[in-house]
């Protein structure tokens, strides 16, 4: 294959998943302007790109990691991964609150111009400080950068509430998941590219990612807004669980009750703290584990960022379109479906550790948990949270994934062959990694066959 060929295949391959979804994308037709489409289309592209930036300054840690070599440990990566990902986790007990208080236009804005400063001054870090108190450091400086990147999925959720019918909501979340898969390709096909034009110079994996947020952040100030209504639009009947409520606002106990007296609500929180501990478990380890083990020509793993872009692409469509259209806007049936594969997978994992299969086994993965991820706390926490309470739902629900992600690293790197011994570096060394996955697949099943027959409820509704 010619070499320019080999370099732009991959581009050549996410261009086509792109096209292929948007092409057989399914319209949801409910009387909409053109006028209100395509103001609705300036909200939430520009909304969409700023979060994938978000994703692009959250795992460029993983990136640094591998570029660190061993002024990084697993361990130590652990180690500052989990401060962040347990803050990011509690964060919903206050961002969720302040979102539904302040509007996701305002959050969107603290969420990127806090990361573009707390990723900044990770370089700086990097380009000055001590290598020795690298973790301690950077597990201040993460925590923090994940503090403000957890305004980031509350904000969508929220300012989208507003403008998107529950009977478009699971189509959509495919049209966005495609922006928001876009920032793990981002954060690590990017990523790597950056690493090699600055060769010694790893503090740009860190700058250029601040300095992108920074754009978006004029962008989104100028052309994201929270309710058509402000874009001379009127405000449309959305359907949700807030539908035909007055918005008189709650205080913020009343909120929080009401959100954790929901059954289905909590049931899934519950499926999203496995999806997180699963997600992460593929995304974060797979690279690490390649690296390690010396399968760094693999294409998968060459191809990493844009294969889980095309998994989240595909997962998200495919499992939003079929909720919409065959399960009647029903998102526990398509979890359930989507974590069996899961559990197939972990098995399958198990004999394929020291094959070529297993980085195609799990891109398929990928595909089934970024697809639960995206349709629950995308397009769940709008249906059953509501507009008025989108953002404690999200908050909620998304705290619960980044707590399993918490839980997934602690668990790892105790199960994990350690940095400088021969089952670090001998794929069958790693057979943990997969029988550490597969409990939280069975218990997702289990969960989400409990939400099987769920759907929103209007305020008053009988059923």
């Amino acid at each position: 294959m010619p070499t320019w060929l080999s370099n732009m295949l991959p581009i050549l391959i996410l261009l086509a998943a792109i096209g292929v979804v948007l092409a057989r994308l399914p319209r949801v037709e409910l009387g909409y302007a053109d006028a209100y489409r395509r103001r609705r289309t300036l909200n939430w592209l520009p909304l969409g790109l700023t979060y994938a930036f978000l994703y692009m300054g959250r795992y460029n840690l993983t990136v640094a990691k591998n570029a660190l070599g061993s002024l990084m440990t697993k361990a130590d990566f652990g180690t500052i991964f989990f401060y962040g990902t347990l803050t990011y986790g509690i964060a919903f007990l206050i961002n969720g609150p302040l979102t539904d208080r302040w509007g996701g236009r305002r959050t969107i804005l603290i969420a990127a111009l806090g990361s573009a400063v707390c990723n900044a001054a990770m370089g700086l870090v990097l380009q000055y400080g001590d290598p020795l108190n690298l973790v301690s450091t950077y597990s201040v400086l993460y925590a923090a950068n994940m503090y403000f990147q957890s305004f980031g999925a509350v904000s969508i959720v929220k300012v989208n509430a507003h403008w998107f019918h529950v009977r478009e909501r699971g189509v959509f979340g495919g049209i966005f998941g495609i922006l928001i898969s876009l920032g793990i390709y981002f954060a690590f096909d990017w990523g790597k590219l950056i690493v090699a034009a600055f060769p010694g110079e790893v503090e740009y994996i860190f700058y250029i990612p601040a300095a992108i947020l920074l754009v978006f952040a004029v962008i989104d100030y100028f052309l994201v807004f929270d309710k058509p209504s402000q874009t001379g639009h009127a405000d449309v009947e959305v359907g949700d669980a807030s539908s035909g409520e007055d918005g008189g606002r709650l205080t913020l106990g009343q909120v929080a009750m009401k959100m954790f007296r929901n059954p289905v609500i909590m049931t899934i929180a519950l499926i999203e703290f496995c999806s997180g501990y699963l997600r992460q478990a593929i995304m974060q380890w797979y690279p690490i584990f390649a690296k390690q083990t010396g399968n760094t020509e693999d294409f998968v793993f060459e191809n990493w960022g844009m294969m889980l872009c095309v998994a989240g692409i595909l997962g998200g469509v495919f499992a939003g379109t079929i909720s919409d259209h065959v399960f009647g806007s029903r998102r526990g049936p398509m979890s359930a479906v989507l974590y069996g594969i899961m559990i197939a997978g972990c098995v399958c994992m198990i004999f394929a550790l020291e094959t070529p299969a297993l980085g195609w086994l799990l891109v398929l993965m990928s595909l089934a948990i970024i697809g639960v991820h995206g349709m629950l706390s995308g397009t769940a926490s709008m249906d059953f949270g509501g507009k008025h309470n989108a953002g404690v739902a999200v908050g909620l629900i998304d705290g619960f994934v980044y707590l399993g992600t918490a839980v997934h690293t602690l668990v790892l790197v105790a199960v994990l062959p350690k940095d400088g011994t021969p089952e670090a570096a001998q794929a069958s060394g790693w057979h943990w990694w997969p029988i550490a996955m597969l409990p939280a697949t069975l218990i997702g099943f289990l969960l989400a066959l409990r939400v099987w027959n769920a759907r929103a409820k209007r305020p008053g509704s009988a059923h």
